[in-house]
């Protein structure tokens, strides 16, 4: 059985990633990321996410498209070692929020 992360939802991640050592890690696919992403997120597939990236990374707040890859990612740092918790209700949370969407070159995105 595997170690559950923490949810947080998106106001209290908002607040973590205000502060410093906190990071914000997409797992999506690479056609999910190009629709848009939040514009502080670093971008790892679920498949290709390795932990060792993570080892000195303070916090890592952990996001999808719905908040179910991101929870099998971070519940995979957790269990080696990192600090990990993940966006409840992912990306799509995130936009309802009223949080911006960016693509890669700076125009508005959009949660695909």
């Amino acid at each position: 059985m595997s170690t559950a992360a923490p949810n947080v939802d998106v106001t209290r991640a908002v607040d973590m990633l205000g502060r410093e050592n906190v990071r914000l890690l997409d797992v999506r696919e690479d056609d999910e990321w190009a629709a848009g992403h939040a514009p502080a997120a670093e971008h790892m597939q679920l498949s290709q996410l390795d932990p060792r990236a993570f080892t000195d990374a303070g916090t890592v707040v952990v996001t999808c498209r719905s908040g179910n890859r991101s929870s099998k990612a971070a519940a995979t740092l957790v269990e080696a070692g990192v600090d990990a918790v993940n966006l409840d209700g992912g990306m799509k949370a995130w936009a309802q929020a009223g949080h911006p969407l960016v693509r890669d070159d700076g125009t508005p995105g959009t949660v695909a």
